[in-house]
């Protein structure tokens, strides 16, 4: 398919009703980037009058499938992901695919995540010759580094890309991906971003009892970083710049939220930080709120839904100049950014926050207003709009072709 036909200006107004195929290996519940993106986007397209079928892995023994109102489940079977717990890649399904498809044939197939059952719903729409997208989620390829087999960096980096060729259009969340990925060999893609809750994140969250439950009065700096607490994410930058915030002389307390496989070691190495768990929903608001400082240093984020969240909440970012941050935040007005793996200047950059409270306070105002554009009504309306666009060229050259 030639992208030029798909630019946003050109997609058609008029808005038509799917039969959608959606395949996932993670889902709400389960609580990730992913989870929540794409929760948030059928949620949207269901609203938006769509049928949908949800092709996912069983996520435990209670698990059962939901068929009502113009939305079904279709579990398969998974197996748990090293080191991701509760997390689960869905097992190859493609003749139980191209079974439930010839039985109730879907408009096109939308593929999330690019694991074993992704690949073989690629398969299944392709013998079925249905239209099919897919989504660019995890850096897989970066990941593998930090789990001891980097060494199939480049084998999984092929994988993806020749996943994602099979596919009519690859979505993306940013423009630096886009170009990025079409310099690696990755053909047709689009660019919808992520959106955020302002309603449920944003600084009227805020909780003087919260941040008296963590030992910090008015005038003390929360330093917070929300998130997975994983290899991958950088997390001993995050203690480096807390010391040497505390360095300063500002009164200040770390404030780790979230859970995963280095929480126990963190623990161990800062006894005197906070480590609040894994929160959700109005809580995981509050958190967010309550800080003042959002530490985030990760390399390896397509996006990192967590930025747009915390300046929505209201905090002073610090992050790498890459993703999300880049994307939406103005230096030294709505946040700080440091160069892709500077951790020097990244230290820097949250120690100047530190330093100059006024600083400070005039970023914390300008965050929230940074990310008001991102709705998730407006990015559903885009996805959509997408999805209707490349169904209805399909099934042009189709008729052209008999």
């Amino acid at each position: 398919m030639d992208t030029r036909l798909l630019v946003m200006s050109d997609l058609p107004v008029l808005r038509q009703q799917m039969r959608l195929a959606i395949v996932t290996e993670t889902f709400p519940p389960e609580v990730n980037g992913v989870a929540m993106t794409i929760g948030r986007m059928v949620q949207g397209l269901q609203d938006r009058g769509h049928q949908l079928q949800m092709v996912r892995p069983r996520q435990g023994a209670h698990d059962q499938p939901r068929d009502a109102g113009g939305y079904q489940e279709l579990l398969r079977l998974g197996l748990p992901i090293p080191r991701y717990q509760g997390l689960k890649f869905g097992l190859p399904a493609k003749q139980a695919l191209i079974s439930a498809w010839m039985r109730k044939r879907p408009d096109l197939v939308h593929v999330v995540t690019e694991g074993p059952l992704g690949w073989s719903a690629i398969s299944a729409a392709n013998k079925l010759r249905i239209p099919v997208t897919s989504d660019f989620h995890t850096n897989f390829h970066s990941y593998s580094k930090h789990y001891g087999f980097g060494w199939l960096n480049k084998p999984i980096h092929a994988y993806l890309r020749k996943l994602h060729n099979r596919s009519l259009l690859t979505f993306v969340p940013t423009n630096e991906m886009q170009a990025a990925l079409e310099g690696a060999g990755y053909r047709n893609l689009a660019v919808v971003a992520r959106g955020v809750d302002t309603t449920l994140f944003n600084p009227d969250k805020r909780s003087v009892v919260l941040r008296t439950e963590w030992g910090i009065t008015a005038d003390e700096l929360a330093v917070c970083h929300v998130g997975r607490l994983a290899p991958e994410k950088n997390l001993q930058v995050v203690a480096r710049a807390f010391e040497a915030i505390r360095a300063t002389g500002r009164p200040c307390r770390m404030v780790w939220v979230g859970d995963g496989p280095e929480r126990q070691a963190l623990q161990a190495q800062f006894p005197d930080h906070v480590f609040a768990g894994m929160r959700k929903g109005d809580d995981l608001a509050r958190h967010y709120a309550s800080a003042d400082i959002f530490l985030f240093p990760s390399l390896t984020e397509t996006y990192g839904n967590v930025t747009i969240e915390a300046l929505a909440s209201g905090l002073a970012v610090v992050a790498y100049n890459y993703a999300a941050a880049r994307e939406q935040i103005r230096p030294r007005q709505s946040g700080m950014l440091a160069g892709v793996g500077d951790e020097v200047a990244f230290i820097d950059a949250a120690c100047e926050l530190a330093k100059h409270p006024q600083l400070l306070e005039d970023i914390r105002h300008q965050a929230a207003q940074s990310v008001t554009h991102l709705s998730w009504a407006q990015i559903v309306a885009d996805f959509e709009t997408y999805l209707i666009n490349v169904l209805n060229h399909w099934e042009a050259r189709h008729e052209q072709t008999g």
